[in-house]
């Protein structure tokens, strides 16, 4: 007598192969606080860089975030341009989240626009209130 191939076994397969596919296409990770917009301006009025130790490059000075809004403050103060900033990769450091944060954050106090630039596209970046 030949053997009996057990197809309940296999039912399941074609299942974990579809969500396996979907998982490739659709599981990379996503930034909450970047939006992509339509709007993107051809020129910034602020280019930041990404340091490490989560600081930043304001024209070669490295800023903490404090001396970050300081700077951005002093700018507001002496009426020269700041609509919008940018944050880019450094020459030696990645944008991480605490950038993004910091920079949110400030630029909510003084309303200016931030955007980051990561892996070649544009995104802004936007204060969302959390579901409750």
């Amino acid at each position: 007598m030949p053997p009996v191939l057990d197809l309940r076994r296999w039912r399941f397969v074609p299942l974990a192969l579809l969500l396996l596919g979907l998982a490739a296409c659709f599981g990379g990770a996503r930034n909450e606080e970047l939006v992509r917009s339509e709007d993107v301006p051809t020129e910034f009025d602020v280019v930041l860089l990404a340091e490490k130790d989560d600081q930043f490059d304001f024209t070669g000075v490295p800023l903490t975030a404090e001396a970050l809004r300081d700077a951005m403050r002093y700018r507001k103060d002496e009426s020269l341009p700041l609509r919008s900033v940018l944050l880019k990769r450094g020459e030696k450091q990645k944008v991480t989240d605490t950038h993004i944060l910091s920079l949110m954050r400030v630029a909510q106090e003084l309303g200016f626009r931030a955007w980051v630039q990561q892996k070649g596209e544009i995104g802004e970046i936007r204060a969302q209130a959390r579901p409750q």
